[in-house]
């Protein structure tokens, strides 16, 4: 089966910097609902178009066809006082920017530094500003389901839908908390 248009595709991935460091190596394969869904960027997408399951490839996405620009505007200064302790570098809160609206998703904020008294949090994804580079493999591909693809995302390998308890059903983009 070719991948088109409402189409899950399950897709083993490299991605490395342009510098070809690896960052990441899937265990298990990236499984995405095709045809413009946000499940993964638009240009992979546009690469695995057509394609079938055996198809490798290798491309290189710009920080702007990836996770975007880094913004500085995006880091911020808190009083200390604020979190939590134990408090950690590396350590990841949910919040919105200073100047957002209420419209705007909130974003996942690293602890970068730690003062005695402030904490600096960044709100970037941690590969902003990175050109990136994606080895990819067509593992499967499968016609989605009616529910698929109402509900705009992959409901599992097999198209049956898992619930979680906590699970953020419909809610396209929202990210997991994180510690």
């Amino acid at each position: 089966m070719k991948i088109a248009k409402n189409t899950v595709v399950s897709v083993a991935y490299k991605l490395s910097d342009a510098q070809g460091n690896l960052i990441e190596e899937s265990d298990e394969p990236m499984i995405y609902l095709h045809g413009g869904y946000d499940g993964t960027f638009p240009k992979i997408e546009e690469e695995l178009d057509g394609q079938e399951p055996g198809y490798q490839t290798q491309i290189q996405l710009e920080p702007q066809d990836a996770f975007g620009e880094y913004d500085p505007d995006l880091v911020k200064i808190e009083p200390r006082n604020r979190f939590p302790e134990p408090l950690e570098v590396g350590m990841q809160f949910e919040g919105t920017p200073e100047d957002g609206d209420d419209d705007i998703d909130t974003l996942i904020y690293t602890v970068t530094d730690l003062a005695e008294d402030k904490v600096v949090l960044d709100g970037n994804h941690p590969l902003a500003g990175m050109a990136l580079r994606f080895a990819l493999t067509v593992k499967e591909v499968r016609e989605a389901t009616a529910d698929e693809i109402e509900h705009a995302h992959v409901h599992g390998a097999d198209g049956l839908e898992v619930l979680d308890e906590d699970d953020d059903e419909d809610e396209p983009g929202s990210a997991p908390t994180l510690h």
